[in-house]
């Protein structure tokens, strides 16, 4: 009995308990409810005023003007519909076919303009088979005999189609102008199918592209900065790198309800940019190369030929006024300036004047110092000669004049801890090629120039340090440099020896609502990459030499430039090697012209690189080199002094 009573204690406390839990729990809820209602009332409204508002951006603003450095509008934001086609990787010539069926019906192009050779490779895109029997066994034996080129194939075979093969209906036509289109120019470059396309063609492509305005391979970079897919954004170079400026700013709306929206941030133009290039002296350039292209491979040994490039600078600020280049592509002629910036020649003897610094500097050779120009040999190499043999006994400024190799080679060879005899066996010396490779490098040979353009090539740096080699390094021989690496060179030289960045961007303007410019933003000011480590008197002696080049009878520049223009440079001859049959060996020797220089040369205020890759072949029967370096170049320097002047 008592241990009942006990459990009816102990049962009535653990209810007590349990009812304080329960009347303590209320009574926080109700403290609670009270504190939102009364106190936090006006912090949770606001908090669901933002869980409900929606914002929405509205279609792309126009874009920023692009201007010449006169002020000349080059690129417009006028909205213009245009199609275009950027080839994917991998894709294959039949995938491509089936893309121009698709499209064939639904957009409206005039293919009577396309070519008997347009068709001819249509058809050989989708009858590979049948292009490939056109082809004889004995024919395919020739190419691994290297007395036929895979090029010279590809010829064949569009030569033995018959003429009744190509007696296309109105749609193959249009389908096999679509697919040339598609073709049209360089793999990586963006081809325009249809300016000015009516809505109702834009509306079909837009509907049947994934990715309209964006680069695939960039959507999420560009999405993750606020971009919609169907944004229009620089793809190529000047747009791409200064993208964040040209961008427009989208209007904002608020969602009042399912049927309303409401304006809250007007859209704006993007800003305005104006670049370091003189559209009139680069569509005078353009013209010149074109012209000089087209007619030089009437000459002979040009059949490798196909391109020259034309880089002017402002030496003292690194201004870009013109850069252009042209290329022949099966006999008609298209845009190449991408080869400035990403396509390394073998660049010959320019490059002496940093050679001869090295020389200086190391005490391997003094100013006025005479040697004498006779062929060198080394043991185990060929012998090696200047261009022209037996210059006789020359000084320095002789030596870079009639661009001496053998005094070159004397030097390198001091500069290698040792003093030249006939046969001598040349040791292998690191830190010589270490001395003249930083010498080049401080003038941007071989490394990047940081030019503001999102691509661009260092060019080809040997590994090969055979000791002989130092001797090819000396004259321009041993690596490769890109046209806007030279130009940094000469510009370098011009100025006295300060390494420049180069640019085309020269100022950036607020955007306006008005045909004018807008406020000015900032202008780009110079900026120095370094300085050439050298003594002022070694760099006048190098400018005297340069001058001579130019100026001294027999110098190797003479008539370059019109002598009254008061002009220094160098010119370069180089051996090039190149795969002419597309198989991975280099099997053909070529020549490769090009001049660099400055004017005037007593306040130089313009530098000129003209460079003619594979301009002749030695090989053939006939001993002719062409000029085209030599015509084109003066052709530049007049132009240039006709829209400038000289002073």
């Amino acid at each position: 009995m008592k241990k009942r009573k006990n459990q009816d204690t102990i049962m009535k406390q653990r209810f007590n308990v349990l009812l304080v839990l329960v009347i303590v729990f209320f009574l926080v809820v109700v403290i609670q409810i009270t504190k939102v209602m009364l106190f936090e009332n006006d912090i949770y409204k606001a908090s669901l005023e933002d869980l409900s508002y929606t914002q929405v951006t509205g279609t792309s603003s126009p874009r920023g003007r692009i201007y010449d450095r006169n002020y000349k509008i080059i690129v417009d934001n006028k909205s213009l519909k245009t199609i275009t086609y950027q080839k994917p990787k991998k894709i294959t010539e039949q995938e491509m076919i089936n893309t121009a069926y698709k499209l064939s019906p639904h957009i409206d192009i005039n293919y009577t303009k396309i070519t008997n050779r347009n068709k001819r490779e249509y058809f050989c895109a989708k009858n590979i088979d049948t292009c490939n029997s056109y082809i004889q066994s004995k024919e395919r034996d020739k190419v691994k005999q290297r007395k036929l080129t895979n090029k010279d194939i590809e010829e064949l075979k569009l030569e033995r189609i018959p003429e009744e093969e190509l007696n296309y209906s109105e749609e193959e036509l249009k389908v096999a102008y679509l697919y040339y289109l598609m073709n049209k120019g360089y793999t990586y470059e963006e081809k325009i199918i249809k300016s000015d396309a009516t809505d109702k063609e834009y509306a079909y492509i837009s509907e049947h592209n994934e990715s309209q305005g964006i680069p695939a391979e960039e959507k999420d970079y560009y999405l993750e900065k606020g971009y919609s897919l169907s944004d229009r954004v620089g793809i190529s170079y000047i747009e791409k790198e200064y993208e964040e400026y040209l961008k427009g700013e989208k209007p904002i709306y608020e969602i009042v309800n399912s049927h309303e929206t409401k304006l809250i941030q007007e859209g704006s133009r993007g800003k305005d940019i104006v670049l370091t290039i003189d559209i009139n002296l680069q569509r005078e350039i353009e013209n010149l190369i074109t012209n000089y292209v087209i007619n030089t491979k009437y000459e002979p040994n040009t059949e490798y030929y196909d391109h020259s490039t034309v880089v002017i600078q402002d030496p003292n600020t690194g201004e870009i006024l013109a850069m252009a280049s042209k290329r022949l592509v099966n006999g008609e002629i298209v845009d190449y300036t991408t080869s400035v910036l990403t396509s390394p020649i073998m660049p010959g003897s320019i490059v002496k004047g940093a050679s001869m610094l090295v020389g200086y500097n190391t005490g391997a050779v003094h100013i006025g110092e005479r040697m004498l120009d006779e062929c060198v040999k080394v043991a185990g190499v060929a012998e090696k000669c200047s261009s022209v043999n037996n210059l006789g006994v020359i000084d320095d400024i002789t030596a870079l004049a009639k661009s001496s190799n053998v005094y070159q080679f004397k030097i390198a060879i001091r500069v290698n801890g040792q003093e030249y005899f006939r046969n001598m066996k040349m040791n292998f010396n690191q830190s010589s090629f270490d001395i003249y490779r930083d010498m080049y490098h401080s003038f941007g040979l071989g490394v990047k120039t940081e030019i503001d353009l999102p691509v661009e090539s260092k060019g080809y740096t040997s590994t090969d340090r055979a000791a002989g080699n130092l001797l090819d390094y000396v004259m321009g021989q041993y690596e490769t440099y890109t046209p806007i690496q030279l130009s940094q060179y000469i510009s370098t030289i011009a100025n006295g020896g300060a390494r420049i960045k180069p640019h085309l961007l020269k100022e950036v303007h607020s955007s306006s609502n008005t045909e004018e410019i807008g406020e000015l933003e900032f202008s780009v000011e110079p900026i120095i990459l370094n300085t050439i480590a050298t003594e002022q008197v070694y760099f006048n002696r190098v400018k005297e030499g340069f001058y001579a080049v130019m100026h001294s009878p027999g110098g190797y520049g003479v008539g370059y430039i019109d002598d009254w223009m008061d002009a220094s440079g160098k010119t370069g001859t180089s051996q090039s090697f190149i795969d002419t049959d597309n198989d991975g060996v280099i099997d053909t020797e070529t020549i490769t012209s090009t001049f660099i220089g400055y004017l005037p040369s007593s306040a130089p205020k313009v530098t000129f690189v003209v460079t003619s890759p594979d301009s002749s072949h030695p090989n053939s029967n006939i001993d002719y080199r062409s000029l085209v370096t030599y015509y084109l170049t003066r052709e530049v320097a007049r132009k240039y002094t006709e829209l400038y002047g000289l002073y």
